[in-house]
């Protein structure tokens, strides 16, 4: 397609088009007004002017007889732009006045009329055309005054002139505007169509330009923007996701089925089949919390968890999560203490559950102080085997947070912990997936809050922020006293 043809196939050239159309529309409607109208009141005055001349004519002949009338008409005729004036026998032969010829049956009708006419002292056959009116005398005698017509048709010529002239320079204008218009928005859809185009090819960094006037194709470029950055930012976790599946599932999957392989040959004895079977079970069950915690960092992600948000206390959430994990923090030296103060809040509460259950799991995992830094006061080195759960609400936020005493994440590491697969290098050692703190960042920006990383000197904080429900917190707090509890 030619760049004419694309440029008359815009929206913006159409919709000038339209917008000429009705303004041309428009002016000459109010040109044919104003010309009506000024036909309509050169019609009033001459009718007024004529109408006068008549009534004087008229007492003229009363009183001075055919003589006086043909007297009068001929002084009359001598003025200046005089008027037309013609008087006639019962038979329709001429006796006094200007007029040298009409249209045929002019003078047989009473009252106003629009006709051709010729003057006396005019020798040439042009005819001109005047608005008359015919009255009747005494004695059959017809009398006709009116005005010539030209000056009319002189101030309609310039009127009709100048609504040519207007249309036609509005034409001009609008078709130089709206090409001008067009070829503008067209640049500017040119440009996002490339930006498009290299998107398409895979280049995910590209962004459509915005300019500077704020106009809607800027405001739809910034919300495209934005909605590429958030695409790109999916891809790019896709990616890093589909990568780190095939780095750090690979093993566990090879040592599966090494150690079946391993089983097969070597095994003779019941027990030793068992025993492989048992470290297969082991290994698989391993891989498939794997899998779902991929699949709910997932949900929390693409937002499908939304339609099984309610209203609940994140106190209830994290009670529950202390009394489940009490019992594991014993068996691994540790101290699982809870304060919780009503929190209301609106999401979703196995999610919400879900990451709270995986900083405790860290927490009891990581959060042990350095054997070597163990302090020599017994009330202090239990201390800092404690792991403290807290829910409480901080003006419009509930606030759900792990605290506990062991080694902490270096303030460099921790926008780098909450990716996936990510292990620091002091995990290496313990089991795990690196996908707790990537469940839990995702949890709460499904709900409008943040994962948050502090220092607890020493120890590590890791903290969920979350917009609070007001209303919700109304029927909480009316329903339960906000007192700090804490189980030891």
């Amino acid at each position: 397609m030619t760049a004419f043809g694309k440029l008359v196939r815009t929206t913006a050239f159409r919709l000038t088009l339209v917008y000429l159309f009705l303004f041309a529309l428009f002016a000459a409607s109010l040109l044919g007004y104003f010309a009506w109208n000024t036909r309509r009141l050169i019609n009033e005055q001459i009718t007024a002017t004529v109408n006068v001349e008549i009534s004087e004519i008229t007492d003229v002949y009363n009183h001075r007889g055919l003589q006086g009338l043909a007297w009068a008409l001929a002084n009359r005729a001598l003025r200046p732009g005089a008027n037309l004036y013609l008087v006639t026998t019962p038979e329709g032969k001429a006796v006094a006045g200007n007029v040298d010829a009409l249209a045929p049956g002019v003078m047989a009708s009473i009252g106003w009329s629009e006709t051709r006419y010729r003057r006396l002292d005019e020798r040439e056959t042009a005819e001109h055309r005047a608005l008359v009116r015919v009255t009747e005398l005494t004695n059959g005698f017809r009398l006709l005054v009116g005005r010539d017509l030209e000056e009319r048709r002189r101030l309609f010529g310039i009127v009709a002139k100048a609504a040519q002239w207007s249309v036609l320079v509005v034409i001009v204008l609008g078709i130089g505007g709206g090409i001008f218009v067009a070829r503008r928005v067209l640049r500017r859809i040119d440009a996002m169509t490339g930006t498009t185009q290299r998107i398409m090819a895979g280049d995910l960094s590209g962004r459509l330009p915005v300019g500077r006037s704020g106009d809607e194709l800027d405001r739809l470029a910034e919300n495209l923007n934005v909605m590429l950055e958030r695409i790109e930012a999916l891809m790019t976790g896709l990616k890093e996701v589909s990568d780190n599946i095939a780095h750090d599932l690979k093993t566990p999957l090879t040592r599966l089925r090494n150690r079946a392989e391993e089983a097969l040959a070597r095994s003779g004895s019941e027990a030793e089949y068992r025993a492989a079977l048992e470290r297969t079970i082991e290994e698989s069950d391993g891989l498939i919390r794997t899998f779902n915690a991929l699949l709910m960092i997932a949900r929390a992600e693409s937002g499908q968890a939304r339609g099984n948000m309610d209203d609940f206390d994140a106190a209830d959430v994290a009670r529950g999560i202390h009394e489940l994990y009490e019992p594991l923090a014993e068996d691994d030296g540790m101290t699982l203490r809870v304060a919780a103060s009503t929190a209301p809040l609106h999401g979703n509460r196995e999610l919400i559950s879900q990451a709270l259950a995986n900083l405790v799991e860290n927490a009891i995992k990581y959060g042990k102080p350095s054997p070597v830094v163990q302090p020599l006061d017994p009330a202090v080195a239990a201390r800092s085997r404690e792991i403290l759960i807290e829910s409480r609400r901080e003006g419009d936020r509930v606030l759900l947070s792990v605290t506990d005493h062991g080694p902490g994440i270096p303030e460099a590491d921790r926008k780098h912990a909450v990716e996936r697969f990510v292990r620091l290098e002091a995990s290496r050692t313990l089991p795990g997936s690196g996908l707790g703190l990537s469940l839990a960042s995702a949890v709460a920006t499904l709900h409008g809050g943040e994962l948050r990383l502090g220092d607890s000197h020493p120890g590590l904080t890791a903290m969920l922020v979350i917009p609070a429900r007001s209303a919700a917190g109304d029927r909480l707090a009316a329903q339960t006293p906000d007192v700090p509890q804490k189980v030891a």
